[in-house]
């Protein structure tokens, strides 16, 4: 599955000069990480967000984000959100920032 190159320019854009940043094509997406830690990706035209264990269920609340079952197993702490919850630029922001404050909160790897 090809990742939806618009999506990724739009991340790309939010995550601008991060200094620990790195990003790498796996799984037939792409992972963005922070330390060498998994802050966020893409796959087809939804964003893989690393929220954490801690945060998983108050972001499951929102109407757009699903578990993210890549692997046919259930991840908690990590979490698709769908196209129409990152459409807007303010939302990915938020989404990308979850995603990053949580992979920072990691010991490097």
């Amino acid at each position: 599955m090809a990742f939806d190159e618009a999506l990724h320019r739009r991340v790309r854009a939010v995550l601008g000069g991060h200094p620990a940043l790195s990003e790498r094509k796996m799984f037939g997406g792409v992972c963005f990480t922070v330390q060498g830690n998994m802050c966020c990706g893409i796959l087809g035209n939804e964003l893989i967000v690393r929220v954490g264990p801690d945060a998983f269920a108050d972001a499951m609340r929102s109407p757009h984000a699903r578990i993210f079952d890549f692997s046919g197993r259930p991840m908690t702490g990590w979490l698709y959100v769908a196209s129409a919850g990152i459409a807007i630029d303010a939302d990915l922001s938020a989404w990308i920032r979850r995603g990053v404050d949580f992979a920072s909160s990691l010991p490097p790897k």
